[in-house]
């Protein structure tokens, strides 16, 4: 659902971002400029790229949000899958939709989820997924805060990919537990999102590193 030219750059761009992953025997990755430094180089956007690299047990994430990108890193190893860097919304009757136009589709470390492959969203450009996510699968959120070193966690259940006029990979998530604690507690404009249940793992290891750690779905 785009033009096939964004599609092959976008696997060009995945050859060179994993080139330098490689160069520099790093195992994580990221770009802080999107828009405005790989667009006009690469002639699509990263989006799909990222994707690429998160299904094949890379990290790689755009924006270079440093409050959240070190809670994705350590959920992902906790887990050993994809963990999806996304936008968050102020829950309504329990529900919270996240979206963002980069997303891994092999979310449970196995299998490819279905999608679409459309522009990134704001610029109409490039090759960006839709990813399906089944109803009903079980999700862990971060929703950490750089300033005081405060994480807020939380389980989910997946109840519907919508279509609404933001990012493309979008869904409608139920929240487990006080989802109305969870208004006054939203900290940064990125969460971090993996399949299964991970809290226990996730408040472990954050007391350890001397995080502090509140967990929504224990109220």
């Amino acid at each position: 659902m785009t033009d096939r030219k964004y599609l092959v750059n976008a696997f060009l761009l995945y050859g060179v971002f994993k080139g330098l992953m490689r160069e520099h025997n790093a195992p994580a990755f990221t770009i802080k400029d999107c828009m405005t430094k790989i667009l006009p180089m690469a002639e699509t956007t990263p989006c799909l790229t990222l994707s690429l690299l998160n299904d094949e047990g890379l990290i790689a994430f755009c924006e270079s949000d440093f409050v959240v990108i070190p809670a994705g890193i350590l959920l992902h190893y906790i887990s050993g899958k994809p963990v999806f860097l996304h936008n968050s919304t102020f829950p309504h009757k329990g529900i919270c939709t996240r979206a963002h136009c980069s997303a891994p589709r092999r979310l449970d470390g196995r299998r490819y989820e279905p999608a679409r492959i459309m522009t990134h969203y704001e610029s109409e450009y490039g090759a960006a997924p839709k990813v399906e996510m089944p109803e009903g699968q079980e999700v862990t959120f971060i929703d950490p805060e750089y300033s005081s070193g405060r994480w807020v966690g939380f389980n989910g259940v997946v109840r519907s990919n919508p279509f609404y006029e933001i990012c493309r990979n979008q869904q409608n998530v139920e929240i487990q537990g006080d989802w109305k604690k969870l208004l006054n507690e939203v900290r940064d404009s990125h969460w971090m999102m993996v399949y299964g249940g991970y809290l226990k793992e996730v408040c472990y290891a954050a007391r350890k590193i001397g995080v502090k750690w509140v967990d929504i779905s224990e109220t």
